[in-house]
Order: structure tokens, then C-alpha cells, then sequence
């Protein structure tokens, strides 16, 4: 190290004299590599950027000669050439316990899917083409008729979230009108949203009835006026009331909304297709018995237990949906070719049910058996304590997974995984917090959660295919 912090500064100027030509260095072999992966132009900019970080630090007095040669220069170039180069967005390893994250992109999508929306992606599509007319087409057209068969419903059209779906729903049924939804359903889902919120931007007014706990059919027979445009039911995501509750059900309100001349639109947030009791799962109304209890309009999402894509779907009468195709708002929300194209792959699983639970990911996630993931914690476990130490314990344990992303709430699914803990058996405060950054730290990151004075990795979502990778990452070996 140089010490250049004194005198009249003529050991600086000699220092700084050492620095190389930006184009000599560039010409050298060290830099031909760099230069065929990331382009003069690039490498160009890091390498001044190289530069500049060790010039300021021989004037603050700590700069290395050495650092100026060329395999020096080169080694930290490349470096930084390779971090501005990685994707923001990043694949991770799940293992918070949580199926559907929201944070981590809720659905994986199936194999089939994946090669439909590469398929989309290179190549031209029938996006609004009528094939069979030679004229133009609606895009809806591609995926109508698989959902009406699949729900029951007359009709259906697609936005690029269920946020949209409601958005869209309420600005083309009930501007300027009122909305009838019970106060124990006025619910706030993640990032903020609200009911309330929503309905005021679409331009509805919201009529609230009954209590937080309590609400009964009279409460919305008694609301209904000449400018009611909707009684709408919405999904209580993310919680559930127990104990002194009294919701109407849709079954109870279609009688009361056709006497009375109003549609019954129902937010059903995660929107199954399949009764998920057959697999062992908590029970979930579908979309197809909700439209058979008379709603005249259903909303969902795509990416929860559907296991598709992200998008919001809105299927029921066809008049209804007519209507809200025809709203302005409805070209700003409508999704792309690829969205389409992974959502149809999606829907055509559903008409094989005996092999739902194999081809979605979701579905196969969810019914994991837990001796599985025992068994993969088995096989993990020394390579995670050789990463984290003597300083820690890392035991396989029995421990609860969830759905997500508002999905039955309460429920939980029996799960296994590792957990790690200070051997001492004190609190692990800042050190298990650096166990846990140090695996988001991986060049594929890990995610666990960190509670009860441990770090807990549930391994249901790690699947075999993946196991190698995760252990050869975790010593250190390239995956």
C-alpha cells in the first residue's frame, strides 16, 4: 500500500502517473474475452469506472500498485461487467413454507404452459384474427368457449389481474349507482387494496350493510333502491372470522336479486375450477357451483389455485360481459398474447382431472406427501450444517405449510424441513440474520423465514428435480 497522505504531494502525482492507457489495457488479451461477452462499449465503462474507484482511493491513501495490471484490471472488470449484466429478476429457491407467495410470483406455471407461451413468443400469432373468416377477431374469442365449459358460465372475458376484473366490473355495471356489500366483506388484500377504495374509483357508491360479524338477507333486501346496480359477496382474503358470524350466502341472495331486478357479482379472489377435497385440501367453493347458486357475474384470479398466469377473469351472463367488454377500460386492462397463450395451456389441463394433481405445478405442490419432503431434509441436512457451522444445530422438523396469497387463510398443510438454531441454545438474535442473508446471498437465492429463534426452511416447494442443484449451491460446487 501507498501512504500518500503527506508532503507536497508529489507521491500522489507519481502514483497517479502509473495509471495505464485506457486503450493499451483494452487491447490487452485479458480484456479480449470480456470484450466478446459484453461489448467494447461496456467494458469500456467499467473499466474507467475500475479506474476512477482506485484513483479515489490512492488520494485517500490506500491504493495498490498491483491493482493496475492488466490480470488485475481484468479480474475486476469482469466482476463488475458481470453484476450490471445479472437480471433484477431472479429465480430463488421457496422454501417459506408458502405455496402461492405473492412476493415470489405466486403459480409456477406447468411444462405445457411454458412451451405455449415460447410458442407465442417466436413466432406470430391468431391473437385477433378469425381463421376461419379471414377478418378480424376478439382476443377473448381464443379461450372463451374453454372457460364457459369449464365454469358453466355464458360468458367470459379476461384483465390482467382480479384487481382489474372488479376495477373493470364496477366501472362498466354500476357507475354513479350503488353497490350493496356487506360490512363483514369490506376487506383490504395486500399492497393496499381495498374495496372501498375500488369502488370509488370506478365511480360506484358503496351501500354497506349489516355489522363486522353479523349480516342477514334482510340487510340487503332492506338496502336495495331504485339506483342499486349490483349486491355484491367478496372473498375474505388473507383472514376468516369464527365464532358470532352470520354471513348470506350466494345461493340466498340470487332469489332475493332477480326478484328485485339487480345482478349478483361475486369476488371470488382465488377461484378454484376443481373441488380441492378430492386430494385431501380444504374445501374452497368453485367458480362453477358459485355461478350455479345463481351469481350473475364471478371474478378470479389466475395465478392462485388456478395455477395459471397472472390474470383477473370475469365470467357469467352473457349480456353482462358484453357490456363490460364494450367499457373504455377494458382495452387498457386486457392481457397480451403470452398471457393467453399460458392461460389456454392451463385451462386444457382441467379437462383431464384424473391427471391434474401430476401436470399443475400448483395442485402437485400442494399435495406433496410430507414423507417426501422428510426424506429430501434427510438428504440436505449435512450439507447445510457444513455451510452454516459448529456455531448452529440444523435438524429436520415437522412443520405446517400454506396456500398463499389468500387462500383459505386458517388452513394449513402438514409439511417438513430444516430448521437452524445456535447450538448454545441461546437466542440467535444477529447471527441466525446473517445465516439468512447469507442464503439470499446464493447465486440462487434461498428464502426461508426466520421465527421462534429460528431459521426455517420448509421444503415443499423444493422439488427433486431441483434437489441437486440446491445441495451442490450450498457447498459451494457450481449447479
Amino acid at each position: 500500500m501507498n501512504d500518500v497522505t503527506g508532503g507536497d504531494g508529489s507521491e500522489l502525482r507519481a502514483l497517479m502517473a502509473r495509471v495505464p492507457s485506457v486503450e493499451r489495457v483494452l487491447a490487452s488479451a485479458v480484456f479480449e474475452p470480456l470484450i466478446a461477452d459484453y461489448g467494447r462499449t461496456q467494458t469500456l465503462a467499467m473499466l474507467r469506472a475500475t479506474l476512477d474507484a482506485w484513483r479515489a482511493g490512492a488520494q485517500a491513501g490506500h491504493a495498490s500498485v498491483d491493482a493496475l495490471t492488466d490480470t488485475m484490471l481484468g479480474h475486476a472488470v469482469s466482476l463488475r461487467l458481470a453484476k450490471h449484466a445479472q437480471s433484477r429478476v431472479r429465480s430463488v429457491f421457496n422454501l417459506t413454507g408458502t405455496v402461492l407467495h405473492t412476493n415470489l410470483g405466486r403459480a409456477l406455471l406447468p411444462d405445457e404452459a411454458v412451451r405455449a407461451v415460447a410458442d407465442a413468443l417466436t413466432r406470430p400469432a391468431n391473437l385477433e384474427f378469425d381463421l376461419d373468416t379471414g377478418a378480424r377477431g376478439d382476443r377473448d374469442d381464443l379461450i372463451n368457449d374453454l372457460i364457459c365449459e369449464l365454469t358453466g358460465a355464458e360468458a367470459a372475458t379476461v384483465v390482467n389481474n382480479n384487481a382489474a376484473a372488479v376495477l373493470l366490473t364496477l366501472s362498466a355495471l354500476a357507475p354513479r349507482k350503488e353497490v350493496v356489500v356487506s360490512r363483514g366483506e369490506l376487506v383490504e388484500i395486500g399492497g393496499a387494496f381495498r374495496i372501498p377504495d375500488i369502488m370509488n374509483r370506478a365511480g360506484a357508491k358503496l351501500r354497506e350493510v349489516g355489522t363486522t360479524n353479523r349480516t342477514h338477507l334482510k340487510d340487503y333486501e332492506e338496502a336495495i333502491n331504485a339506483r342499486t346496480a349490483l349486491l355484491m359477496k367478496v372473498h375474505c382474503s388473507n383472514y376468516a372470522m369464527s365464532g358470532f358470524t352470520k354471513e348470506v350466502t350466494t345461493a340466498e341472495l340470487a332469489p332475493l336479486a332477480r326478484e328485485r331486478g339487480v345482478s349478483v357479482a361475486v369476488d371470488l379472489g382465488s377461484g378454484t375450477l376443481v373441488d380441492l377435497t378430492q386430494w385431501g385440501l380444504p374445501r374452497e367453493a368453485t367458480v362453477r357451483e358459485t355461478i350455479e347458486a345463481g351469481a350473475d357475474l364471478v371474478t378470479f384470479s389466475g395465478d392462485k389455485l388456478l395455477g395459471g398466469p397472472q390474470a383477473g377473469l370475469i365470467v357469467g351472463r352473457k349480456e353482462l360481459i358484453a357490456k363490460i367488454k364494450k367499457h373504455p377500460l377494458k382495452r387498457a386492462l386486457r392481457v397480451g398474447k403470452l398471457t393467453l397463450a399460458a392461460l389456454e395451456a392451463v385451462l386444457r389441463l382441467y379437462r383431464s382431472p384424473e391427471t391434474l394433481q401430476t401436470r399443475l405445478t400448483t395442485l402437485r405442490l400442494l399435495t406433496r406427501p410430507a414423507d417426501c419432503m422428510r426424506l429430501a431434509a434427510e438428504r440436505i441436512r449435512p450439507a447445510l450444517q457444513r455451510m452454516t457451522g459448529d456455531a448452529f444445530v440444523v435438524a429436520t422438523e415437522p412443520m405446517f405449510s400454506q396456500i398463499g396469497s389468500g387462500a383459505l387463510p386458517v388452513d394449513v398443510l402438514p409439511s417438513y424441513g430444516l430448521t437452524v438454531r445456535l447450538a448454545s441454545g441461546k437466542r440467535a438474535g444477529g447471527q441466525l440474520n446473517r445465516i439468512e442473508k447469507k442464503l439470499r446471498g446464493l447465486p440462487r437465492p434461498v428464502i426461508g423465514r426466520i421465527a421462534d429463534g429460528a431459521l426455517w426452511l420448509d421444503l415443499r416447494c423444493l422439488e427433486e428435480a431441483d434437489e441437486a442443484a440446491f445441495i451442490a449451491q450450498l457447498q459451494g460446487e457450481d449447479a
